[in-house]
């Protein structure tokens, strides 16, 4: 006699799979939700911290249109700028890994050796590393302070970007150096391709070029966009972030309001990436 499951099968793969995210969601309860909640609540109350413990006085809105509105320059004076060197960076850091991880894909002797060199930055650098590399300008390229790169700069190009470029052109060598995840995505994402479509290219006569453009380009389109939004999401709470370190323990409510404001901001950000997304997908889906 054949004896029947006390559950029905798909309950039980539905049990399986919460046990699996169990550790995950317990943590960010305890860890995350509280925190992020608890912040939330402060950005409305005036904090201070006594012996006796934490004392909160209602403000309201007080703190948010202190920010935007009443002192701007708290928030738009590093944000602008910012938004600037994020533009420049982002595609350089894009562009930079699509090219390496293509080299990286070919078949050639010590392939594995490099693909660990460009990816060791990402394991062995933290943030304060790398601030401390920017700090002492070894980020910068040597011909930008021998050829006055920067004076023409400032001389032709307009005082809005003159400054964004020249901090980018300072942490260059870094930017391109802390593009090991990037990298490993594109690399990853190459070789899900098939080489019998790269086959039946050269059998039909197509070149390296053409052969970029129509196969390895549209078929690296989700990743393309995967890297953009993780790129996006580094550099936005990258250490050296203007914004990141403007909260401060000095006024908790007003630190608060300022990191609720970002944060709305990267939503918005990262859904102009995934409407984006959409749009580029739908036009490249009659090419893969």
């Amino acid at each position: 006699m054949i004896r029947r499951p006390l559950l029905p099968s798909h309950t039980i793969r539905r049990l399986e799979g919460t046990l699996f995210i169990a550790p995950w969601i317990i943590g960010f309860f305890a860890f995350v939700a509280f925190p992020l909640a608890f912040s939330l609540y402060m950005s409305f109350h005036r904090v201070k911290v006594t012996v006796g413990g934490i004392e909160t006085i209602p403000n309201g809105w007080g703190y948010y249109r202190e920010i935007l509105f009443a002192d701007g320059g708290l928030l738009y004076d590093s944000l602008i700028p910012f938004l600037r060197e994020a533009a420049l960076m982002i595609p350089i850091i894009l562009v930079f890994s699509l090219l390496v991880a293509i080299l990286l894909n070919q078949n050639f002797r010590g392939r594995t050796f490099f693909r660990v060199v460009f990816f060791l930055p990402v394991i062995f650098s933290s943030g304060q590393i790398i601030l401390e590399f920017i700090k002492q300008g070894e980020g910068t390229l040597a011909f930008v302070e021998s050829l006055r790169i920067d004076a023409y700069l400032m001389s032709y190009v307009p005082a809005s970007w003159a400054q964004p470029i020249h901090n980018v052109l300072n942490s260059f060598v870094l930017v391109l150096w802390y593009s090991g995840v990037q990298i490993l995505i594109f690399l990853a994402g190459r070789q899900t391709i098939s080489s019998s479509v790269y086959e039946a290219a050269r059998i039909d006569g197509a070149d390296p070029w053409n052969t970029f453009w129509k196969i390895t380009l549209p078929g690296l389109v989700p990743f393309v966009f995967l890297n953009l939004m993780f790129t996006v999401v580094d550099l936005f709470t990258f250490p050296g972030n203007p914004i990141i370190s403007q909260v401060t323990t000095a006024n908790y409510g007003l630190s608060s309001a300022l990191a609720w404001i970002y944060f709305m901001i990267i939503l918005v950000f990262v859904g102009l990436v995934l409407g984006l997304y959409g749009k580029v997908d739908r036009a490249f889906a009659g090419k893969r």
